[in-house]
Parts: C-alpha cells; sequence; structure tokens
C-alpha cells in the first residue's frame, strides 16, 4: 500500500517536474529571441516568468528523487525484513 502511494507521487512529481522545465526552458528560448528583436520589455516578463517554471521544475524534480529514495528505502526494508522471517522459520525447523 506505502510503496504504490510513493510509487505514484515518484511518478507524478518526475513528470510534473520535467514538463515545467521544459516549458521554462521554452519561455526562456522566447526571452531571448524577443530581447535579440529588440521588441517591447515584454522579454523581461517572459524571461522572469521562465525562471521561476525552471526553478519550479528543479524543486518538482527534487521533490520526485525524495520520493524515488523513499521508495527504494520502503521495497529494501520489505526484502530484509521477509529474509529475516524465513532465516527464523528456517532455524525454528
Amino acid at each position: 500500500m506505502i510503496r504504490e502511494k510513493l510509487r505514484k507521487k515518484w511518478f507524478v512529481h518526475a513528470v510534473v517536474g520535467l514538463l515545467l522545465n521544459g516549458f521554462g526552458l521554452s519561455l526562456l528560448g522566447e526571452a531571448i529571441i524577443m530581447k535579440s528583436q529588440n521588441q517591447s520589455n515584454l522579454w523581461i516578463l517572459v524571461g522572469t516568468l521562465a525562471l521561476i517554471f525552471i526553478n519550479a521544475g528543479i524543486s518538482t524534480i527534487g521533490t520526485a528523487v525524495k520520493y524515488r529514495v523513499h521508495l527504494d528505502n520502503a521495497i529494501q526494508y520489505k526484502k530484509s525484513h521477509s529474509l529475516r522471517r524465513s532465516q527464523r522459520e528456517d532455524k525454528a525447523e
């Protein structure tokens, strides 16, 4: 049960983080193009939004890594717990 929840949180955060990061990088490219074409100062707003999305994406990916570590630890705990239980049963026989 816990592993399924951790897996879902990890997957959602990883996908959302990558999407935010990609969107932020696309906005950054647009801001660079706007600045190079000497358009109005709108490039400042677009560039700022790009940085917000990039940083949000990096933060969300970091949270995904946290959930992945928790998931790996839960899997490892279950394996070691099962191994200990089977060793106790072998000694009892």
